[in-house]
C-alpha cells in the first residue's frame, strides 16, 4: 500500500516536473525569441504628427515611433522587446537629459536635430553607430549628411531627414522693383553672385513702390539673441572664410572674416536692412517678411512650408514666395541644413544598447519607415526619387546638398559659442566695435570655449 502510494506520488511529481520544464522552455523561447523581455525608452522632440501624414486618424507626435516599435518587435529575433516612446518638449530637452544622465538613467534612444545633440557625443554620453550602418545606406545618403553626424572618426547619429536653410524672397516685390531677371523658378533654389545680390538690394531700396510697400526694407538682419544664428554664421563665410580649421579652432580673424563683417556693417548703414538689428529677433524678422515689410529674409524648409500654409488659410496676405541660396563673393552658393536622426545613449547595459542600435538601424533603413522622412526633407536619394513628383523641392534641396557647409564644425561647446556670437554682432550694428575688433573678439572668446570643452571631450581625448 505504502509502495503503491509512493509510486503514485513519485509519478505525479515527475509529471509535474515535465510540465514545469516544458513551461519553462516555452517561456525561454517564443517564436525563436529569448524569454527575457528587454525594455528600451525612445525620446523625441515634436517632429511631425502621424506615421506618414498628419491627416491620419489620431495622428500625434509619437505615432511614427509607436508604429515603428510595434513593427520592430514583431520581426526582432533576439529578444522580446518593449519600446516605450515619450515626446519631450524642445525647451525641456537639455534639462531632462542632464537630470537623467546625472542620475544614471538616460533614455536609450533620442531622435532629434544633430546640432542640438552634438555636445552629448563629446561628453561621452552617446555610443558610435558605425557597426549598424552599411554600404547601402552610405550610397543612398549623400556624404554631406554623413559629415554632419560624424564626430572624430565615428558616426553618432543615423541621418533620417533634414531641414535645409536658405533665403526666402518676395518675387512680387522683385517684380515691382524691376528685378525680374533675378527671380528663379517656383520649384528652384535661386543662386546669385554677391554682385548680383548687391544690385538686388540697391534696386529694392531705390525702386520699390512706397505706396504699395510702405515701411519695407530689402533685407532682414537680427542679433537680439542666439536664435537664427546659423544665417549670421553663413554671412560671415561670404568672402571665403573657412571659419574652422582642421583642429576645430575658429579662424574668423583673417582678411576674409573682416571683409564679411565690414559687408554686414555696410549694408546695415546703407539702409538695405531693417533698422535696430541689435534689438530684432529672428522671430521678428520672420514676421516682418510674412507681413511684406522685408523683401528678403531667412527661412528653412519648415518655416517656408508654414508660411505658405498661413497664406493659404488667410492668416497672412498671399504673395509669391521663392527660395535662394546665400550668396558669396566667389559665386559658389552657401547653404546648410539641420540633420535629424536617432542617437543611442550609453546606459552601460550592453543588451539594451545592442537592442537600441538595432532599433535605430531598423527605423532608419526599413523601406516602409524611411518614407516618413517626406514629412521633412528626405536624406535618402531613393525616397526623394519616389516622392519628387509630389514635392518638386525635394529634388532642388537634394541638388543643393553639394553646397552645404557644416555650420557647427562638430566642435565641442557649440551651444556656448552661440551665446558669444550675438553680443559681438550687436556691437557691430551699434558701432561699439569695429568689424575688425568684432571678429577678433569673437574668435578669441570662441576658441577659449572650444579649448575648455576639448578638455572634457571624449572625441578629442582619444
Amino acid at each position: 500500500m505504502f509502495k503503491k502510494r509512493y509510486l503514485t506520488v513519485l509519478t505525479a511529481m515527475l509529471l509535474l516536473l515535465v510540465i514545469v520544464t516544458g513551461c519553462s522552455n516555452d517561456s525561454k523561447e517564443s517564436n525563436g525569441k529569448e524569454s527575457d523581455q528587454v525594455e528600451i525608452s525612445v525620446w523625441l522632440t515634436p517632429q511631425w504628427k502621424g506615421v506618414m501624414d498628419g491627416s491620419e486618424d489620431g495622428a500625434d507626435y509619437d505615432s511614427f515611433f509607436k508604429y515603428a516599435a510595434e513593427k520592430f518587435s514583431k520581426q526582432y529575433k533576439e529578444h522580446d522587446v518593449k519600446v516605450n516612446v515619450e515626446v519631450i518638449a524642445g525647451d525641456q530637452r537639455d534639462e531632462l537629459l542632464n537630470v537623467n544622465l546625472n542620475g544614471g538613467t538616460p533614455p536609450d534612444v533620442f531622435f532629434e536635430s544633430v546640432f542640438a545633440m552634438g555636445d552629448y557625443a563629446h561628453r561621452g554620453a552617446l555610443v558610435p553607430l558605425n557597426d549598424v550602418i552599411d554600404d547601402e545606406a552610405k550610397k543612398d545618403i549623400p556624404e554631406s549628411y554623413w559629415e554632419s553626424v560624424t564626430f572624430g572618426e565615428d558616426i553618432y547619429f543615423y541621418p533620417f531627414s533634414h531641414m535645409p536653410g536658405t533665403l526666402a524672397y518676395n518675387a512680387d516685390m522683385f517684380k515691382a522693383a524691376g528685378l525680374d531677371e533675378y527671380i528663379a523658378g517656383e520649384n528652384e533654389i535661386g543662386t546669385w553672385t554677391l554682385k548680383d545680390y548687391e544690385k538686388i538690394l540697391k534696386g529694392l531700396k531705390d525702386n520699390l513702390p512706397k505706396d504699395k510697400y510702405p515701411n519695407a526694407y530689402p533685407m532682414g538682419l537680427y542679433a537680439l539673441n542666439n536664435q537664427g544664428d546659423t544665417w549670421n554664421l553663413a554671412y560671415l563665410r561670404m568672402f571665403g572664410n573657412s571659419f574652422f580649421d582642421k583642429d576645430g579652432h575658429i579662424t574668423l580673424d583673417d582678411a576674409d572674416g573682416v571683409k564679411a563683417a565690414e559687408w554686414l556693417k555696410k549694408v546695415y548703414e546703407s539702409g538695405y536692412t531693417n533698422p535696430g538689428a541689435e534689438s530684432v529677433s529672428s522671430n521678428d524678422a520672420n514676421a516682418m517678411f510674412q507681413n511684406q515689410q522685408l523683401a528678403i529674409s531667412f527661412t528653412n524648409s519648415v518655416l517656408a512650408t508654414n508660411a505658405k500654409a498661413d497664406m493659404e488659410s488667410g492668416k497672412t496676405q498671399k504673395f509669391d514666395m521663392r527660395l535662394a541660396n546665400i550668396p558669396s563673393e566667389s559665386g559658389d552658393p552657401l547653404t546648410f541644413t539641420y540633420v535629424t536622426g536617432a542617437a543611442v545613449f550609453n546606459t552601460n547595459d550592453e543588451t539594451r544598447m545592442k537592442v537600441s542600435k538595432d532599433f535605430v538601424q531598423f527605423v532608419s533603413s526599413d523601406p516602409e519607415l524611411v518614407k516618413a522622412s517626406k514629412n521633412g526633407i528626405p536624406v535618402r536619394d531613393s525616397v526623394i526619387e519616389e516622392f519628387k513628383n509630389d514635392n518638386p523641392l525635394f529634388a532642388a534641396y537634394n541638388d543643393n546638398a553639394q553646397y552645404m557647409f557644416n555650420f557647427t564644425g562638430n566642435v565641442p561647446g557649440y551651444s556656448q559659442l552661440r551665446q558669444v556670437l550675438y553680443p559681438e554682432l550687436q556691437a557691430l550694428f551699434t558701432g561699439d566695435k569695429t568689424p575688425k575688433q568684432v571678429v577678433k573678439d569673437y574668435q578669441e572668446k570662441g576658441n577659449q570655449i572650444i579649448e575648455e570643452s576639448k578638455a572634457n571631450s571624449v572625441i578629442y581625448q582619444k
